[in-house]
This record gives structure tokens, C-alpha cells and sequence, in this order.
């Protein structure tokens, strides 16, 4: 049975999905936006560190103000309302709850709510890239486990890359690449908070007007964020990660096929079965032909002379051997299609991707000349930018997680473009998300 049916039977029994989620800020919002459209969907509660920002975002998706005016979460669950709180433990451990979605963005408060979520039963969905990729394998492992699924959100690139993957296995197809779009040139490794307005193409005041977070898109244009959702996909679909990070190829969607192929076929790949990021502009700043800046795509390869004809026949576009050929999703729509992981999660018992394995890791290099006694300021920030990775690469020379490079001192100084080590800091090893990282790394080693 469809998604939609299962949720509108649900709706028929009065017995909607209760779900809380965490962090109301962009993603989460747009996953507001939708659930009063969806049936069979009741946000039971909003767990955010700022309550009247909560509230403001309820507000400006169009919720009525009595919608999330619950006092108790009896009385949300009496009225089909909403209760906003600052208490993410409460809101994980309220026993109607069916599914957290995690939607921070922050790391250890990512781990920290999978952890209390698996605990209390409840499936997980992981807005939250950067916890994925810093635990990801070993949170799902734990929540296999104890029967519930910890899941990627779909509406984010990492999932609907996945649905690719399986899309193409399915269908008996070998992929050779799978991967994203996005806008890319050399340099920008260096943007900070205070440039990004400038290369990503709007003001500062366009930007503040739309709730946009300066940090978060320094995180998307500086390849961090492009390295985390890499090892994301890695992970969750056995791909490997480039020896030397991303190379971001420009590339339009007419030759995925013959860029995303490996460099013995006339490609820019170490091999196949890889990920990698096409860039929508050329090195020169000329924006590139039919570009997938907000798509996704998989390249893959026909198993006979049978399949390649079908390609032919039915306009797929293919190298010029007609072996490898290419799809893709030219947009994703974020929280607008959250739903979509949180019905599956709860009605079919399926993540919409998942972490299996540990292939990639996504890893600090200096954004600039760092000093001894600096203290990093992580994702998106003015000192470090995130380099997507082999895992067994990470592991062999103790690199730094991008997810744990803030709030930690500087031992030693670093020069621009290196990249860091545990030992090039200091850090809490007590912390609950440094134990679960390194506890991840023991048990995924091997594999």
C-alpha cells in the first residue's frame, strides 16, 4: 500500500503519526509548513533551545496561534495541538511520541537525541547530516537493534541519492557514481559568515528576510557541507570516497555519463563505484550547460548488449560506448518532503537511507593560518573546512572530525590547507559525543 493511503487510514482511525521535532529552524520549518496538509501526521511537539523562536516559525509557515498552544502534551494530544518546549529529553521520552526528527544541525546534540530516541523506543530521522557522519553506522547498528530506524531525511540530498542507488541495484544495474550538484569554484574553501552573501548570489538582507543562517550556507559553499552529505552517502549505500577528496568536476546533466566514469573509460573517477559533486559553474565562473545545482543523479552501467540498446531506445543519455548511462532528480525540496521518511519510518518500518558501513569521514583542514591557542569555531566557520575522505584514511592518520572541530583549543599552530589531528587539540574525552565517535571507529575498523 502507498504512503499516502497508509496516512490517510491513519487519519480515517483517528490514530494519527505523532511526531516531536527538534530544531525549528529552516529545514524544520518547511516540515511544518506541511503537516497541516498531510493526513495522519500530528506534531505533537517542538523541542527548541529558544521557545519564542518556535513559536515564530510556527507562525510564519501559517500555523494558527492556537495550534501551538499546548500546555501539557495531554492537552495536545486532547486538542491535536502542538506543545513547544525547551526540554528535547521530555519531548523524546513522552510515551504517545511515534518518531523524533532530529533537525539541529549540531553534532553531539544530534547523537545525544538518537541515543535517548533509540532508548525510549522511538525512531529517529536525522535532518541532522553531520551526527550521521560523525556516528552515523554505529547509531543505526544500535537502533536496529532495539527494532526501531534511525533513518537520513528525505527532502536532503543524501536520501534522495540513495533512492537512486537503490533504484539502480534494483533494477540490476552496477553504479558506477552517485553524487549531487552543486555551485562550486575554485577558492571558495575559504568563504567565511562574512563573504558567503557575496558568491552565493544574494544580500546579506535577502538572506536574514528568509531565516537563511550565514554559518550554515558558509557550511554549504565552502564544500563542507558537500563532504559531509558524501560520506553520508557512502555510508549509507557501500560507494567509496576519492583518495584525495572531492574534485567537484563541472558538469551539466547531458554528460554526467561521460564525466562521472572512471578515468581508464575516459571519465574524471579513481574507479567505479564512487561518489563525487559536480559543480554548476566552469572554472572560469561561466555557468555550466543544463547545470544540476539542486539535483541529484546516479551513472551506471549496462549489464549486456541488451540493456545498452534499451538505453538507446528509450533516450537515456549514455558515453559515447553507450555503456554507462545516467539519471537524475534536477531539485529537492528539503522539509517540504520530510514526511516522506517520517511515514515510512513508522508505517513500513524502513528508512528512507541509512548508514551501513564505514567508508567515508568528512575531516578539518585550515581555512587559514591557524595559532597555537586558537579555539575552532567548526562548521561554517572563519577557521576550518570540511574534506571529504577514505574512512580507513581518517582513521590511519588520526584526523579530526569536522563534526567535533568546535570549542576545542589549538595546541600547535597549523598553516592554511593542512589538515587536523586529535592530537592538534584539546578535547574532552569524556564528552558523550567524543566516546560514541571513537567507540564508532574501534567497532568499524575492520569492515
Amino acid at each position: 500500500m502507498s504512503l499516502s493511503a497508509m496516512l490517510q487510514g491513519r487519519a480515517a482511525a483517528d490514530d494519527p503519526i505523532r511526531v516531536g521535532l527538534i530544531g525549528a529552524g529552516k529545514f524544520g520549518s518547511m516540515f511544518l509548513a506541511q503537516v497541516p496538509s498531510t493526513p495522519g501526521m500530528h506534531i505533537l511537539g517542538i523541542a527548541d533551545l529558544s521557545v519564542a523562536a518556535a513559536r515564530a516559525a510556527c507562525a510564519r509557515v501559517g500555523w494558527r496561534s492556537e495550534a501551538h498552544d499546548a500546555a501539557t502534551f495531554d492537552d495536545a494530544v486532547s486538542r491535536g495541538a502542538t506543545r513547544i518546549t525547551d526540554d528535547a529529553a521530555a519531548l523524546i521520552a513522552e510515551p504517545r511520541l511515534d518518531v523524533v526528527i532530529d533537525a539541529t544541525g549540531d553534532p553531539a546534540a544530534g547523537v545525544r537525541h538518537a541515543l535517548l530516541a533509540i532508548d525510549h523506543g522511538k525512531h529517529i530521522v536525522m535532518v541532522n547530516v553531520e551526527a550521521d557522519v560523525l556516528a552515523g553506522p554505529l547509531l543505526a547498528e544500535k537502533a536496529r537493534a532495539a527494532g526501531v530506524v534511525c533513518s537520513m531525511a528525505y527532502g536532503d540530498q543524501p536520501a534522495l541519492i540513495a533512492e537512486l542507488v537503490d533504484w539502480a541495484r534494483a533494477a540490476g544495474l552496477r553504479v558506477v557514481c552517485a553524487g549531487k550538484g552543486t555551485k562550486y569554484l575554485p577558492g571558495y574553501h575559504a568563504i567565511n559568515p562574512d563573504t558567503v552573501w557575496d558568491h552565493y548570489g544574494i544580500s546579506a538582507a535577502e538572506a536574514a528576510q528568509a531565516g537563511m543562517n550565514s554559518r550554515m550556507f558558509s557550511s554549504f559553499m565552502d564544500g563542507t557541507k558537500s563532504a559531509i552529505e558524501m560520506a553520508a552517502v557512502a555510508n549509507a549505500c557501500g560507494l567509496d570516497a576519492p583518495k584525495d577528496g572531492l574534485s567537484f568536476p563541472p558538469c551539466g546533466v547531458d554528460d554526467l555519463a561521460h564525466v562521472l566514469r572512471p578515468a581508464a573509460q575516459g571519465g574524471r573517477l579513481e574507479k567505479a563505484g564512487m561518489v563525487e559533486v559536480i559543480a554548476a559553474h566552469e572554472t572560469d565562473g561561466r555557468a555550466v550547460f543544463r547545470d544540476l545545482r539542486w539535483g541529484v543523479y546516479v551513472t551506471f552501467d549496462g549489464p549486456t548488449d541488451y540493456a545498452r540498446a534499451c538505453f538507446r531506445e528509450y533516450g537515456l543519455k549514455t558515453d559515447e560506448t553507450g555503456r554507462i548511462a545516467a539519471m537524475y532528480k534536477p531539485y529537492h525540496l528539503i522539509g517540504l518532503e520530510l514526511g516522506v521518511s517520517v511515514a515510512s519510518a513508522v508505517l513500513r518500518g524502513e528508512p528512507t537511507g541509512q548508514a551501513r558501513d564505514w567508508r567515508g569521514d568528512a575531516v578539518a583542514v585550515a581555512k587559514k593560518d591557524l595559532a597555537a591557542g586558537e579555539m575552532l569555531d567548526g562548521e561554517g566557520g572563519y577557521c576550518v573546512w570540511g574534506q571529504l575522505c577514505p574512512a580507513g584514511a581518517s582513521l590511519a592518520a588520526g584526523a579530526l572530525p569536522i563534526g567535533l572541530a568546535h570549542g576545542v583549543r589549538l595546541k600547535r599552530a597549523i598553516p592554511k590547507g593542512q589538515g587536523l589531528r586529535w592530537d592538534d587539540v584539546d578535547y574532552d574525552r569524556d564528552a558523550q559525543v567524543v566516546q560514541v565517535r571513537r567507540d564508532m571507529e574501534r567497532r568499524f575498523a575492520d569492515r
